[in-house]
């Protein structure tokens, strides 16, 4: 598929959802692909509009925004970002938010310890969702097998995954995609990878321990 169908395809996923916060961030970053910077950034920062704890979404509005010209935007955002990036443990995000910011000559913000904090609350059975920060319920088993079905289970709530799969029949909907077909399977994992914040270092990292 060329990027411009893709763009395509978000744009009507965006416009027949407008509070589909996963079409937003993929036409962003589509945008941002193409070097539409201004186009990219106006997304990215609907989709931080509908899920505030995105911490990739704001590495990426970040990184539209400096490719705009628009610098001084771009820090209120990016720190922004850092803080709730570390305080989720989005190490990925942190650091690559941490890199733009020095890029634009300013440097991430002080961020305090996890050890000199009160320990955040967490849910009834002591879990706290890695997507959004927020207290839930742990799968019982992993949604699927192999590392990441395990690092799923591990890291993400019930409430969350099933958000998903809401979510992703959305995407199989709009995209009309048939499973059938690998390339439609690839683009269905790349939107449940973004939905949950799992980047490309940390799918090596579990396909080396598979």
């Amino acid at each position: 598929m060329s990027s411009s169908d893709r763009i395509a395809q978000f744009q009507r996923m965006a416009e027949a959802d407008p509070s589909n916060e996963m079409a937003h961030f993929s036409l962003g970053n589509a945008l941002l692909g193409e070097k539409r910077f201004a186009e990219a950034s106006r997304s990215l920062e609907r989709c931080i509009e509908l899920v505030p704890e995105m911490s990739r979404a704001y590495e990426l509005v970040g990184r539209a925004m400096i490719g705009a010209g628009w610098a001084d935007r771009a820090v209120v955002l990016l720190e922004r970002g850092y803080r709730i990036a570390a305080e989720r443990g989005d190490l990925q995000p942190r650091d690559a938010i941490a890199a733009l910011l020095r890029e634009i000559g300013r440097e991430p913000p002080v961020i305090e310890t996890r050890a000199s904090r009160p320990a955040a609350a967490s849910g009834s059975n002591g879990f706290t969702c890695r997507r959004t920060g927020r207290p839930g319920t742990r799968l019982e088993r992993p949604p699927f097998k192999g590392a990441l079905g395990a690092w799923i289970q591990e890291n993400i709530s019930s409430e969350t995954w099933n958000q998903w799969i809401g979510q992703g029949t959305k995407v199989i909907n709009e995209l009309r995609l048939d499973f059938s077909r690998e390339k439609d399977q690839q683009v269905y994992d790349q939107h449940m990878y973004e939905y949950l914040g799992i980047d490309e270092a940390l799918l090596k990292q579990l396909s080396a321990s598979s």
